[in-house]
């Protein structure tokens, strides 16, 4: 893991380089004070030799002016690297988050990922900046102030320095607390940005229901659960700060009885005794500085686990020797095809399932909810990977196609469209970001949504709100389909793409749906028979497997399933 966080740094050598430089000379010019006072108590002010007191006061102040100037480059370049690191590790999860396939999202809740890439990744930042820093400069202070102090006095430096091994014993068995306490202060974090992201998405279904009570009482059950997670954290730090604070405190006493010993036993001049308790303070300034750390350690290693949990992630690849598929004429053929949720039971949703759908032709899925259908439009495209059997376009294997090509042949509209909160025009351009106006345009008027925009005060540049909330159901369900038409793919699946609509705006779709199949081979699923009535062909889908299979008349004529259907659709409509 340490390879990995190195591995940040690479790109902001030279920074770093002048960061740890910078904070190198601040430290050595700490030295000068006590070095002067020893000198001033010692030699000039015995010997009345103020010119030089003056010349000594002035250097120090003129040091003290270039440790100004390079505290400010510190504090200024030095966390300007970690948040550039911290940028960096926003990318690259954001881009691995892109390569991870539907399973992933399926078992982890956008808020929790959300809190992995804002709250965790600021703590690495601040460890990416203070850490080196903290471990390499403090280190040499202790050494070098440790070496100034046995010049003074040896004998009085190895009886303060008794009391380190103490001060690193409470930091080991107290650190583990600490990390245990602030790892699980994260996980609440993660849990109550993923109820705020559920709720605030939700706020229309829960105003509808009036159930804001209820919203109320889980979020605060969330709360509750940080707020003791955090007091454990606090807990474990004050005794960690607290044990440690009091080992230093030691410190002074040592130097207060022991130094007066040696002084009043004529050990130690009055000058080195003055210039030792002077001195003292740095030794101890970096032993603490190195204690504090351990906080800032602990923050951000835990973050910085939960980075890699996520970068560890397995993403989609395409297996060795993809290549991708040109010219697509739209067969699409199903053989033994078997999928099993990803789940501690392992249950089977589709088994040996074969379907074959002919280029250019329409071919639609029916039957029970939870029955298979929306699985097998989500195996065409490669969304989830299927356990057993084959799935082929024009004759050949899925797994032999790279999955950004086998994606771009393929349109798909759903039920539950999902638009991004920006304008019209960008929402379309999604389907191809490289059209031109005028193929948006055209796109739209196909749709038949076209003549609407043009009634906005800003036409194609309205902005539609988040999920395009400004939208009817119809109006959106008409741009998804414009962006299916600028796309332009071969192959069209449409899940349940019209069932949430009323019956006046499905009928509306429905043209814009026709027009949009003509030319291409369709994989339609639907509830309402009536859509599909004039499909190639139709199968009806049950418990992971094919029921029966023909056209609507056929199979109306076999009097099962789909006739059972249409007849209970039928009367409910009448």
């Amino acid at each position: 893991m340490l390879k990995r966080f190195i591995a940040y740094y690479k790109p902001h050598k030279k920074i770093f380089v002048l960061d740890m430089l910078a904070s190198l000379l601040v430290s050595l010019i700490g030295i000068v004070y006590p070095i002067v006072t020893r000198t001033m108590l010692n030699d000039l002010i015995p010997n009345k030799n103020y010119r030089m007191v003056v010349i000594f006061g002035l250097t120090l102040l003129a040091l003290y002016g270039v440790k100004m100037l390079l505290n400010f480059y510190i504090q200024y370049i030095g966390h300007v690297m970690g948040v550039r690191m911290q940028a960096q590790m926003r990318s690259d999860m954001f881009n691995h988050l892109e390569k991870l396939p539907y399973s992933f999202y399926d078992n982890h809740e956008t808020g929790k990922i959300m809190s992995r890439m804002t709250n965790d990744l600021m703590d690495i930042s601040e460890l990416a900046h203070h850490g080196p820093e903290n471990i390499i400069i403090s280190s040499i202070s202790v050494i070098a102030s440790f070496i100034y102090l046995s010049i003074i006095n040896i004998w009085l430096t190895l009886i303060i320095f008794v009391a380190v091994p103490f001060l690193l014993l409470i930091t080991m068995v107290l650190r583990k607390k600490m990390r245990d306490a602030f790892a699980k202060s994260r996980q609440s974090v993660a849990e109550i940005n993923a109820s705020l992201e559920s709720s605030i998405s939700g706020i229309r279904v829960t105003k509808a229901f009036t159930n804001a009570e209820r919203e109320a009482e889980k979020f605060e059950i969330g709360n509750e659960k940080f707020v003791d997670s955090r007091r454990e954290a606090y807990k474990a730090m004050g005794q960690f700060h607290s044990g440690t604070s009091f080992i230093t405190d030691v410190f002074n006493v040592i130097v207060l009885i022991a130094g007066g010993l040696f002084l009043y036993n004529g050990k130690i001049s009055f000058g080195d005794y003055s210039a030792f308790v002077v001195s003292v303070g740095m030794f101890i300034t970096p032993v603490m500085t190195l204690i504090n750390f351990m906080e800032m350690y602990q923050n951000g290693v835990t973050g910085f686990e939960r980075f890699i949990e996520i970068m560890d992630a397995e993403p989609e690849k395409d297996l060795k020797g993809a290549s991708d598929i040109e010219n697509v004429e739209g067969h699409i053929e199903l053989k033994n095809v078997s999928y099993s949720y990803d789940t501690e039971d392992g249950r089977e949703v589709l088994h040996d399932l074969s379907l074959n759908i002919e280029k250019g032709k329409t071919f639609a899925l029916v039957g029970p909810s939870g029955g298979g259908k929306t699985t097998v439009c989500h195996l065409i495209p490669h969304f989830y990977d299927f356990t057993k059997g084959e799935i082929l376009i024009d004759g050949k294997e899925i797994h032999d196609i790279t999955m950004q090509s086998l994606r771009k042949n393929i349109g798909i509209v759903q039920q539950d469209i999902y638009l991004f909160n920006a304008s019209i025009k960008e929402n379309i351009l999604y389907g191809r970001l490289d059209a031109t106006d005028e193929e948006v345009y055209e796109a739209a008027r196909r749709a038949n949504i076209h003549d609407y925009i043009m009634t906005l005060e800003n036409g194609y540049e309205t902005v539609i709100g988040e999920r395009g909330v400004r939208l009817s159901g119809g109006q959106k369900q008409r741009l998804s389909i414009a962006r299916v038409f600028l796309k332009n793919p071969p192959i069209l699946i449409l899940d349940e793409a019209t069932s949430a609509l009323d019956n006046t705006t499905e009928i509306l779709i429905q043209q814009s749906l026709d027009e949009l199949c003509k030319g291409r081979t369709t994989l339609v699923v639907a509830h309402r028979l009536s859509t599909i009535k004039n499909a190639d062909e139709i199968a009806v889908i049950a418990d992971g497997g094919i029921v029966e299979q023909g056209t609507h008349e056929e199979l109306l004529a076999k009097g099962g399933m789909y006739a059972d259907l249409y007849s209970l659709q039928f009367k409910a409509n009448s």
